[in-house]
């Protein structure tokens, strides 16, 4: 895969057209957008790292067996359809419709009609936004997730703040449970918030604070998967884990989105960094 780089305001972007991936973003050498050394960039096989698109569905969807993981969205070739950079701002769009899709693995599964953008803006903040439309003449429904990887100087000393009070299910324990104050980190951590709000990633290492905003997002999801996990993904360095952590924008599970046809809907997702100065 050919990778696409841009100079940006203070920093550097890289991308992808496979999965219309937003893959990289530094600020100086400082990355905040956090990808695998051991990624492989490979035709077919999903990027470890960056801001995958989860589309049509969300791990293995709503049933429980569908494959590939994620949906079919994040190993496409999507078509960039739009190209802006002045070395300062960034402004590129990516397209995917029902025709780009024939054939790939897990298209099976979702045979309606339509058409997919996927929108990035880089400034002093890094935007995703999804929109996708119905084309046909049916309803149909979808899971979504902009399935955001951020670098952080050590996950044992992260606080995410802005979940306090939510309910979450705990894909680990397999449990429902409601959040206690912050978000801090001991061991494996995959989480499905019932939230639409605004969080903050809190890095004492990094002397940082990330912020993450969101739009058409009734969920946000957290992970990072320790030590034994990471040691068992092949495109997952064993230490890389305690330099990064997901949170995601997403509209998954019970917050399914219907749309009926002509209707669109857009999922975004907003990364602002916070020095220890306040700039």
């Amino acid at each position: 895969m050919r990778p696409h780089t841009y100079p940006t305001a203070g920093g550097t972007v890289i991308t992808h057209d496979q999965g219309a991936h937003l893959t990289e973003w530094r600020l100086g050498d400082t990355p905040v957008i956090w990808v695998s050394s051991e990624s492989e960039y490979a035709e077919g096989q999903p990027i470890r790292g960056g801001v995958p698109v989860c589309w049509p569905w969300f791990g293995p969807g709503r049933p429980g067996d569908l494959t590939p993981a994620h949906g079919f969205a994040r190993v496409a070739p999507w078509r960039l359809v739009q190209e802006d950079s002045d070395g300062s701002a960034l402004r590129l769009a990516w397209e995917l419709t029902h025709a780009d899709v024939q054939g790939l693995p897990g298209t099976e599964h979702f045979v309606h009609d339509f058409t997919a953008r996927l929108h990035v803006t880089v400034e002093e903040a890094a935007s995703v936004a999804l929109t996708v439309r119905n084309d046909g003449s049916e309803p149909f429904d979808y899971e979504a997730a902009l399935h955001t990887y951020l670098q952080v100087g050590d996950i044992r000393q992260v606080e995410i703040a802005g979940l306090d009070g939510c309910d979450y299910f705990d894909k680990v324990l397999r449990a429902d449970a409601t959040q206690e104050g912050p978000v801090v980190f001991g061991g494996e951590t995959d989480r499905v918030y019932a939230s639409s709000g605004t969080v903050q990633v809190h890095d004492p290492v990094l002397r940082r604070t990330l912020m993450i905003e969101k739009s058409g997002s009734p969920n946000t999801v957290v992970w990072n998967p320790w030590a034994d996990k990471a040691r068992a993904m092949p495109d997952f360095a064993d230490h890389e884990w305690q330099q990064m952590v997901c949170v995601e924008a997403a509209t998954v599970g019970g917050h399914a989105v219907a749309l009926e046809p002509g209707q669109e809907q857009t999922l975004s997702t907003t990364v602002r960094v916070i020095t220890a100065n306040g700039s």
